[in-house]
C-alpha cells in the first residue's frame, strides 16, 4: 500500500523515520527502519536513509509491502488440559508458550499445539487463531479457554464482550503496596514514542478497569490479586506499573535494579526469573452448551512460588 507525504513547516527538522511513525502510528519505528533499509521509502524521488533531517517541501513516498500468508501448522506440543469437551478445551498455559502465530512467529505456539490435538477447532479466528477467543501474553501463564465449535466461539466471545466473564490474576509486584484493596481505571492506549509499548500515557486511549486486592506484604514486594473489567492489551502489566508497582520480573514495564538487603537465595530466584511474575489464576465462564456456570484455577508456576516460598521465609 503506497503512501506519499509532502513535509510541511511543522515537520521540518524532524527525522525521517520519526516522521513516518508519527504519520504511520500502526508501524513500529523498528518496522519502519527496516521498510527504509529495503527500499520501500524514497526522499525527493530517491532511496531514503533512516536518519535524514526533513525540511519543509520534501517529498516522502513509502509503500508497505502485503504481509506474506502464513498458516498454521499441526505440531506435536505439550498441553495441560484442566478440561475438555466437544464445545471448549481449558488450556493451563505456561510461560514462553505465545498464542498464536504472528509476524516472524509461525510455530511453536498453542495454536499449533491445539491443530495437532484438535480436529475440531472453531474457524472464526481464520488460519492463524482457530478458536482463540481470548490471549494471554507470550510470558503470562495460566487459565485460557479455546472453543472447538463456531457457536461455541461465538458465545463466549459476548461474554468476554459483555465482561461477564471472572478472570483472577496473581501478580507479585515491586514495592509494598499500601491499600489493601482498590481500583485502577486509566485508560490504555499504544505509548506516544515507544510503539511497542501499551501506556496510560497516550493520545488514544480506551477506558481500562483493573481491580486489586493484596493478599500478602512482603518487605519489598507484595503478592496482589487482580481482577480485570476491561481486556486491553497488557493491561494489569500496565496498570501496576502506572500505580509504581510493576510486576516482578516484567522486562517491559517493570525494573531492574534489585533492592538492597535481599538474601543470596531471593537474589538468585529473581535473576533466575525469565518472565514476569503474572499469573492468569482463575477463568469463570457459562459454558457455551449447557449454560452452567464452570469455573477453573490453574496453580501458580513453580518459580514465582519459588519466590514467594523465598519471601515467606525470609518474613
Amino acid at each position: 500500500m503506497p503512501h506519499t507525504f509532502t513535509v510541511t513547516q511543522s515537520d521540518a527538522k524532524t527525522r525521517l523515520d520519526i516522521f513516518l511513525s508519527q504519520k504511520l502510528p500502526d508501524l513500529t519505528r523498528s518496522r519502519i527502519k527496516n521498510l527504509i533499509e529495503d527500499g520501500h521509502v524514497s526522499f525527493n524521488n530517491k532511496p531514503a536513509k533512516a536518519g535524514i533531517r526533513i525540511k519543509a517541501g520534501d517529498q516522502i513516498g513509502i509503500t508497505i509491502p502485503a504481509p506474506q500468508l502464513i498458516k498454521a501448522e499441526p505440531e506435536k506440543i505439550h498441553l495441560d488440559i484442566l478440561y475438555e469437551d466437544r464445545h471448549i478445551i481449558v488450556i493451563n498455559k505456561p510461560h514462553g508458550l505465545a498464542v498464536h502465530p504472528g509476524a516472524g512467529r509461525a510455530k511453536g505456539t498453542l495454536v499449533n499445539a491445539l491443530l495437532y490435538h484438535c480436529k475440531d477447532l472453531s474457524g472464526i479466528g481464520g488460519a492463524l487463531r482457530p478458536g482463540i477467543v481470548h490471549r494471554i501474553d507470550k510470558d503470562t501463564s495460566g487459565v485460557l479457554v479455546v472453543a472447538k465449535t463456531d457457536k461455541s466461539h461465538h458465545f463466549l466471545a459476548k461474554q468476554f464482550k459483555e465482561h461477564s466473564i471472572k478472570r483472577k490474576y496473581l501478580a507479585l509486584v515491586w514495592g509494598v503496596v499500601k491499600n489493601d484493596e482498590g481500583t485502577i481505571d486509566l485508560p490504555i492506549g499504544r505509548h506516544i514514542s515507544e510503539r511497542k509499548k501499551m501506556s496510560v500515557r497516550t493520545s488514544r486511549g480506551r477506558r481500562a478497569v483493573t481491580h486489586y486486592k493484596v493478599i500478602k506484604r512482603f518487605d519489598n514486594f507484595t503478592l496482589v490479586e487482580a481482577v480485570l473489567e476491561t481486556g486491553r492489551t497488557h493491561q494489569i502489566r500496565v496498570h501496576l506499573s502506572a500505580i509504581h508497582h510493576p510486576v516482578a520480573g516484567d522486562p517491559v514495564y517493570g525494573k531492574s535494579n534489585m533492592p538492597s538487603g535481599l538474601s543470596p537465595k531471593l537474589t538468585m530466584l529473581l535473576k533466575n526469573l525469565k518472565h514476569q511474575a503474572l499469573h492468569a489464576q482463575t477463568l469463570g465462564i457459562i459454558h457455551p452448551a449447557t449454560k452452567e456456570y464452570m469455573e477453573w484455577t490453574a496453580p501458580l508456576p513453580d518459580d514465582i512460588n519459588g519466590i514467594i516460598t523465598a519471601l515467606e521465609e525470609a518474613c
